[in-house]
């Protein structure tokens, strides 16, 4: 705003002030809009909408906000909600021993299967990682079985799920295939009674390698509760639940395909602390000089017992009645055996008698402890 000086001779002292207030509000704008480049924020346009309030952010800004920005190409971590999302999800790291179990089942395949085809087969765990049961479901390619196994000591179930490839070269190593030949895939039809039941057979070699595999750590057993071909139809707990997947992949010459293993968190809970171990079996180990110094201390403490004379249930108004002078009678006589007591455990029974002078108690009878369903 360009003023005369004549004309500000002229203003008052309250002119000017509201003047001054003016152009520093307008040099802060202006430096702001410096800062930025000349606009008012990056990526966001100046104008606004009709109503003067905040303006509908376009498409690009949106995948930004998700997360699902292309010109990352994959090299950055997943950011905005889709982290969110993601961070919610269990590590199937946070169980360590589940390494452990998969790398026994892909060795107790290998050899099953290598007598089950009578042919040189090679199993391979691909990954171990953690999905939502609804997100896998979606993903898996079709035509497949999928068979549905129940865990019978921790009363859950799991689901095994063969692809069309694997199928198809079962079935022809099972009827005698040629070798070095890739199987025929007969595709846009469902699988025959004579398919189904040979790789039925595969799945129950499969389950009782999955049964022992889990052995040293908790024994469970495995059993086939159902096949099927649609997923729908294979639901064994909610979409959004956290599932441990184990990618295992078979091949067997020029023929394979893989087999899929999912166990909902909720099947593994009740082992959850043993699946929790770094290894096999851990504890920490044994202090012997701490043991020693603990075993001579507690054998220097000292102990309160305390010998039972007699005891007796009588009222309140009788306790009231009680004057100096008064005699209480007891059912104790001096043949009876005195109970000592540590605190309010009874610990051992003798006769009493008198030695040098004293009233003594020979212990003569010890007192277990009760039990908890006896208490």
């Amino acid at each position: 705003m360009d003023i005369d000086a004549d004309e500000l001779a002229q203003m008052s002292e309250e002119e000017r002030a509201a003047l001054a207030a003016m152009e520093q509000a307008a040099g802060s704008s202006d430096a702001g809009d410096d800062a930025w480049g000349g606009d008012a924020m990056p990526g966001f346009d100046a104008d606004l909408g009709d109503d003067g309030g905040a303006r509908i952010l376009n498409q690009e800004e949106i995948d930004s906000l998700l997360g699902f920005d292309d010109d990352a190409g994959g090299s950055e971590q997943t950011s905005g909600v889709m982290a969110l999302i993601n961070s919610a999800m269990v590590n199937y790291e946070r169980l360590p021993m589940l390494d452990i179990v998969f790398d026994r089942l892909v060795r107790l395949m290998s050899t099953s299967l290598r007598n089950l085809t009578s042919d040189n087969v090679e199993v391979s765990l691909d990954q171990v990682s953690t999905v939502r049961f609804g997100d896998y479901m979606n993903s898996i390619p079709l035509p497949a079985m999928l068979s549905v196994f129940k865990a019978e000591e921790w009363d859950n179930n799991g689901l095994l799920v063969v692809d069309s490839a694997l199928i198809y070269s079962v079935v022809d190593v099972l009827l005698g295939g040629r070798k070095g030949t890739p199987a025929i895939r007969v595709e846009g039809r469902p699988y025959t009674t004579i398919e189904t039941k040979l790789v039925e057979r595969m799945i129950g070699v499969s389950l009782s390698d999955l049964s022992s595999a889990f052995d040293p750590l908790s024994p469970v057993s495995f059993s086939l509760d159902r096949m099927e071909t649609n997923p729908r139809f294979a639901t064994i707990t909610q979409s959004g639940n956290a599932c441990v997947l184990a990618r295992l992949r078979v091949d067997m010459g020029d023929r394979g395909g893989r087999v899929e293993i999912l166990i909902p968190y909720a099947t593994l809970e009740p082992i959850r602390e043993l699946l929790l171990q770094m290894f096999m079996g851990e504890k920490f180990g044994r202090d012997s000089i701490w043991e020693n110094h603990l075993t001579q201390e507690l054998y220097k403490t000292d102990v309160q017992l305390q010998a039972v004379l007699g005891e007796k249930t009588t009222s309140l108004q009788d306790v009231l009645n009680w004057k100096i002078g008064s005699r209480v009678m007891f059912n104790t006589t001096t043949d009876d055996e005195l109970e000592l007591r540590c605190g309010t455990f009874p610990m051992f029974r003798g006769p009493v008698g008198q030695k040098q002078g004293y009233i003594a108690v020979q212990i003569e009878r010890y007192i277990p402890p009760e039990k908890e369903d006896e208490l």
